[in-house]
């Protein structure tokens, strides 16, 4: 999309003259200081403003197009030469779609939010077809996306995005029983239909089209305001866990600590060098200042005290012979202000000398005199462009909307007048009769000020006595554009009983919750009148803490991820607490394990997907404190189901969690679903999941653990018994602990389990390099062939029990016990073809299938399914080995 201008002069906003009250430091740019008629921006912008009242609050104006453009509302190709562009959000539109705009400009999107949730944004990344919610242009260059909803910005358009991420949990501040949709405009594919008129509503031209990111309805963004506005949360509405049914008091973690996502270093905001309408943008100034025009200047403008004390500003370029309120306006319109711009003025701040410090204007004062061209320093050098900052012009009174912060009022909110007289307390006063509270007393209530910043909503509790237009006089002061990113909401003065649950991993398994307490207080210092252990799961070595105080929550939980005890990291999570009481009926939520590491890596892509398209208190990721936190947070849903995202080994891990937790489960038995990460992926043929997961859509795939049938498979106990191993110096027996493991897939004792070893060593020494399935085979031919001349005589060493029978062993090097009819990545070690010897192998019959390898070629030819086949030494509920040596294992 490009714009060019019509030929005339443009009419501004606030007209054309200062005001009389400007200081004598406001910009009055041209020739030699003379403020002069331009003719605009330039070529590029100039043109008329759309006739008619401006709608969603955006600021139309007519422009040439250059070059072809879509309109964002119908995404149908704009034909001829002329088109509608905002110059706040470059919102494009025909001029017969005007009148149905409805998506609100960037300038006011933060007004309509209904309730402020911050955003949680993961690390750069390439999003292809992709636009900015912000400015809605295309992100070329690697851009930041919300992981839990979608969200997708510019580095620099984060400080401009509005808190509206979804509400997944109450937090005791504005609990909703009834959920409402939650439209995300654009991003949506080009064969979109419309849930309303079956219509096209997707684009990958232009941000076309909106969707509800809980039950997944896409529309035209007028059709949607036919759809109700209760969600049902659509196709998985049966596997989501409900918002309402979900608690946490947050209110010293951030949203990227609620959810458990790793926090990943975001750049500061500012690395493009285009901004919206045509203004270069900077912050930091990091990027080289490019040399404007002829007949242009570039601005580095800052909106406010905390712009200057950070250094971060954003660049301009505007005609030499610009008028002041022209250069005032594309200022404002950098910041997305569409407040009149006849309330502010720029101030001048003195140029930092060019061998002096960088960071001098940040220290320079806010109203220095405008300097002339040739007091500027000369020489070879770039000449510094000149810095405005926005100051906001003095008000004897203003207008100010104050929102109820319970549920069932009639108004979303009401607008009141407030002068240098009205104090928090009497703006409490006068907007309880129109809630209809008139009844209590004002002593029951309190004033809210609420930031709705894009990574934090912040909320601070005034005095009764702060005078509200100093307050907001200060916001105004601190940034000109936090004073529409502010809101006022009345509240009840109640007492809230503070209550945060605690995860804490990483213990020594084995002791009691007296040695826990005791542990936990000399590693961290915890106040046993605020902390108390509520559960312990010594086995695992993990306990939960309930904390009543939320400075100490916070305290605990900074400080416990730095801290080790008896050599291990310790782990901590903050776990929210499951309204059981209050699921549906029909509900049977999803609880969701998803291993990154697993074979391609593809896990952390499916970890977004899935909180995006769930609850992310569902989702899980096992690095992180492994599958423990979910089963516990689990505990008392009385029907869920499972779904594991990873290799075998991932399977087994989280199956072996919920055989030891079961008994704490109200629902002891959950079904598990498999979506194969990993290299070999047995188990998941077996149960038909496929052979590996090759970028599935994450929706269908849950649409198809929703639909599966649940079948048995045998789950088999390994006792390793304990065996004394004498040392040769000291003529000491030194006796290893018998171990229990689980089993569901296959054991392997010699060869087999020797080569798994040997490639779990080389992922564990070099993770980077394990990026693929095909690299990942590559490793076991290699280790295999390393391996392909080595003989051991395996059954001299070993002596083999079948149904407590000693059987004789052939020449073998190893043995393997199958509880499944697949390994090696597909291979039938059994065999399909009929032996009046045994039956027909099931997962589900009780038995165990016992089969001999001769040595890595013999391997090789049961993986390319040759005739050659396996030893096979029979079936056994109850088999036993007894060797001479220490031998590997590989239980799966």
């Amino acid at each position: 999309m490009a714009a060019a201008t019509e030929p005339g002069a443009r009419v501004w906003l606030g007209g054309g003259s200062v005001r009389p009250s400007s200081p004598a430091s406001s910009p009055v740019l041209g020739a030699r200081g003379h403020a002069r008629q331009g003719p605009g921006q330039g070529s590029e912008r100039a043109g008329g403003r759309a006739p008619g009242p401006a709608a969603a609050g955006h600021s139309f104006r007519k422009v040439t197009l250059t070059k072809p453009t879509f309109c964002h509302l119908c995404s149908d190709f704009v034909w001829g030469l002329a088109g509608f562009l905002c110059d706040v959000c470059n919102f494009m539109s025909h001029e017969k779609c005007l009148k149905h705009v409805r998506t609100p400009c960037t300038g006011i999107a933060p007004s309509l939010v209904r309730v402020p949730v911050a955003h949680c944004f993961g690390p750069r990344g390439l999003y292809k077809r992709r636009f900015c919610s912000v400015c809605r242009k295309g992100l070329e260059a690697p851009a930041l996306r919300c992981e839990v909803c979608e969200l997708h910005v510019h580095p620099d358009c984060v400080p401009f995005a509005c808190s509206d991420c979804r509400q997944c949990h109450q937090d005791g501040h504005q609990d909703y029983d009834t959920h409402h949709h939650h439209w995300r405009e654009g991003n949506l594919p080009s064969g979109t239909r419309c849930e309303v008129c079956r219509k096209t509503c997707g684009s990958s031209d232009v941000p076309a089209g909106v969707r509800c990111e809980w039950c997944g309805v896409q529309a035209h963004a007028v059709c949607s305001t036919a759809l109700g506005p209760e969600c049902a949360f659509g196709r998985l509405r049966s596997m989501v866990l409900p918002p309402s049914c979900v608690r946490l008091l947050s209110r010293n973690f951030s949203k990227m600590h609620c959810f458990r996502i790793a926090e990943a270093v975001v750049p500061e905001p500012g690395d493009r060098d285009d901004g919206a309408d045509g203004i270069a943008t900077g912050v930091l100034g990091r990027e080289a200042l490019v040399a404007p025009e002829s007949g242009k200047q570039i601005l580095k403008i800052f909106d406010g005290n905390d712009a200057i004390r950070r250094n971060q500003f954003r660049l301009v370029t505007v005609p030499r012979l610009a008028r002041s309120q022209e250069v005032l306006e594309v200022a404002l319109r950098a910041y997305c202000v569409i407040e009149d711009a006849r309330d502010f003025e720029l101030q001048a701040l003195p140029l930092p000398s060019l061998s002096g410090d960088t960071q001098a204007l940040g220290k320079a004062g806010l109203s220095g005199p405008v300097e002339e061209e040739g007091s500027r320093v000369s020489g070879p050098q770039e000449p510094m462009p000149e810095a405005w900052v926005i100051r906001s012009l003095p008000r004897t009174q203003e207008v100010l909307k104050i929102y109820p912060a319970w549920l069932k009022v009639g108004v979303a909110y009401v607008s009141i007048r407030v002068t240098p007289q009205s104090t928090a307390q009497t703006v409490v006063l006068e907007v309880l009769p129109l809630f209809g509270r008139q009844v209590e007393g004002p002593e029951s209530f309190q004033l809210v000020e609420v930031l709705m910043g894009s990574k934090q909503v912040q909320r601070t509790v005034l005095a009764d006595e702060e005078p509200l237009l100093d307050r907001l006089r200060d916001i105004r002061q601190t940034s000109v554009r936090q004073v529409s990113q502010t809101r006022f909401y009345v509240t009840e003065s109640r007492t809230v009983t503070p209550h945060v649950s605690l995860f804490v991993g990483g213990l020594p398994p084995g002791l009691s919750p007296q040695e826990y307490s005791h542990l936990l207080h000399e590693a961290m210092a915890t106040k046993a009148a605020v902390v108390s252990v509520s559960h312990v799961y010594n086995s695992q070595g993990a306990v939960v803490l309930d904390v009543a105080c939320f400075a100490e929550a916070e305290r605990l939980f900074m400080l416990g991820r730095d801290t080790m005890v008896r050599g291990r990291p310790l782990s901590l999570l903050v776990l929210p607490d499951v309204l059981h009481m209050k699921l549906p009926p029909d509900c049977c939520p999803l609880l969701v394990f998803v291993n990154p590491k697993s074979g391609g890596l593809k896990g952390r892509d499916l970890l977004c997907s899935f909180r995006r398209l769930l609850n992310p208190h569902q989702v899980f990721e096992l690095t992180n404190g492994g599958p423990l936190p979910g089963f516990h947070l689990f505990s008392q849903v009385p029907c869920f189901r499972v779904l594991v995202c990873g290799g075998d080994g991932t399977v087994g891990w989280v199956l072996g969690a919920l055989e030891e937790i079961r008994h704490r489960l109200a629902c002891p038995e959950p079904s598990v679903a498999i979506l194969p990460l990993g290299t070999g992926n047995d188990l998941g043929r077996v149960l038909r999941w496929g052979a590996g997961y090759s970028g599935e859509d994450p929706f269908s795939v849950l649409v198809s653990v929703d639909e599966a049938d649940a079948v048995l498979m045998d789950r088999w106990t390994i006792l390793l018994d304990a065996q004394e191993a004498s040392s040769t110096e000291n003529s000491v027996v030194d006796t290893e602990p018998p171990k229990i493991v689980q089993m569901s897939n296959y054991c392997g004792i010699g060869i087999d389990a020797e080569l798994s070893l040997d490639f779990h060593q080389a992922r564990e020494e070099e993770p980077g390099k394990f990026t693929s399935r095909f690299h990942n085979k590559g490793v076991y031919v290699r280790v295999g062939l390393q391996k392909i001349s080595h003989s051991r005589g395996l059954h001299r060493e070993l002596r083999l029990q079948v149904e407590q029978q000693e059987v004789e062993l052939p020449s073998i090097e190893g043995l393997i016990f199958i509880n499944i009819p697949s390994w090696g990545s597909g291979a039938d070690l059994w065999g399909s073809d009929s032996d009046p010897r045994f039956e027909k192998p099931r997962m589900d019959d009780g038995l165990l299938e016992v089969v001999g390898v001769t040595g890595v070629v013999h391997m090789v030819h049961m993986l390319r399914k040759a005739k050659q086949r396996p030893r096979k030494v029979g079936t056994t509920r109850d088999a036993r080995a007894d060797t001479s040596s220490a031998l590997e294992g590989d239980p799966k």
